[in-house]
């Protein structure tokens, strides 16, 4: 859990039961009643079950599971578009769930934006039409207005297409539409709910590389909902994984590859691709006597990439070096075999 002051979210002891005597229930649950034995006996639904995260300011937070872990209906708890049975959700130490009214509609048009699966646009409305409409639900001028979703639409990569109505864009486009709208808002907070997961496989691709290239532009703080670890791995800075309403693991995504919670993380981790994931510094040695360069390798090197550097190197060994030049470990051939092959406890010796 990420702790201190650099957390954007944090979501504290979060439960949400479906039924008619939710309450009650929640009871139940927290005293230790499963989530089977709750809908048999009681007819009641556990969707989330004492839910504790912090979300790092302007870092992309993956919320993963299978169907019915919850993960969905968690990230709809900080809009408030779902409401708790019980818990909090503070954004900025201000509490969602005690939000009046007039609060919560200020918090979702200026606060936080959304881009949903099935891209919830408005088809009898042009592209431009739909991504001005949170603008012109945030009362802006009018001159504003226009430039800013000219240059949303451009960033995007939809010039030229401002006046086409939606329904004559593929799927891809649409979503790049849902995006330019979320994002013309400024809004610090962005919820992307499962929003590739109707793409092909090759817009889908598309899409994650121009998510990453706004992050790193914008820096927003993005929640992200995804039942797919490889897209996971890729977007996120850090991965929360649900089973059954409950958080398994959270961690960075080196560490859910290199340390998985229990056999069912492992399991989605099974076919991931380590050398596009690991970097060198997660999984080097200790620094020898007499290790230095040339040739060396950075830290933050991805495996993939540093593995051609390893083998050629003398005796297949390199001195780690940090931003800075420093030497802090060593990689050799060995260690990364074992490390592409599925050691799980590498670390510094």
């Amino acid at each position: 859990m990420v702790k201190g002051s650099n957390a954007k979210i944090r979501i504290r002891s979060l439960f949400k039961v479906f039924g008619p005597n939710a309450a009650a229930m929640t009871e139940r649950v927290a005293a230790g009643m499963s989530k089977e034995e709750l809908l048999e006996r009681h007819g009641h639904v556990l969707a989330l079950k004492n839910i504790d995260l912090d979300i790092p300011d302007r870092q992309v937070q993956v919320i993963m599971g299978l169907s019915g872990s919850g993960k969905s209906t968690l990230v709809r708890h900080v809009n408030r578009l779902i409401e708790p049975t019980s818990g909090e959700v503070l954004i900025d130490g201000d509490d969602v769930l005690a939000m009046s009214p007039g609060q919560l509609r200020e918090f979702r048009r200026f606060g936080v934006s959304m881009v949903f699966q099935r891209f919830a646009l408005l088809p009898h409305r042009t592209v431009a039409e739909n991504v001005a409409y949170g603008l012109r639900i945030q009362g802006i001028d009018r001159n504003d207005e226009a430039d800013r979703t000219r240059r949303w639409i451009e960033r995007v990569g939809l010039a030229g297409y401002e006046d086409y109505y939606t329904n004559k864009l593929s799927g891809g486009m649409q979503q790049r539409v849902g995006l330019a709208r979320a994002l013309a808002t400024d809004a610090d907070i962005l919820l992307m709910d499962e929003a590739f997961s109707a793409l092909d496989p090759l817009i889908r691709g598309d899409m994650r590389v121009l998510l990453r290239e706004l992050q790193r532009e914008l820096e927003k703080t993005v929640l992200f909902v995804t039942h797919d670890l490889e897209e996971a791995i890729e977007i996120g800075d850090r991965i929360a994984i649900l089973r059954d309403g409950e958080t398994i693991q959270n961690g960075d995504p080196q560490e859910i590859v290199l340390h998985p919670a229990d056999d069912y993380i492992a399991e989605f981790t099974r076919k991931i691709d380590r050398g596009r994931v690991l970097r060198v510094g997660t999984v080097m040695e200790a620094v020898r006597p007499g290790l230095e360069g040339p040739p060396v390798c950075p830290a933050d090197t991805l495996l993939s990439d540093a593995l051609p550097i390893v083998m050629t190197a003398p005796n297949e060994e390199v001195a780690v070096v940090d931003e800075q030049g420093n030497i802090v470990g060593a990689m050799s051939t060995v260690r990364m075999m074992v490390a592409l092959g599925g050691g799980r406890h590498l670390g510094r010796d």
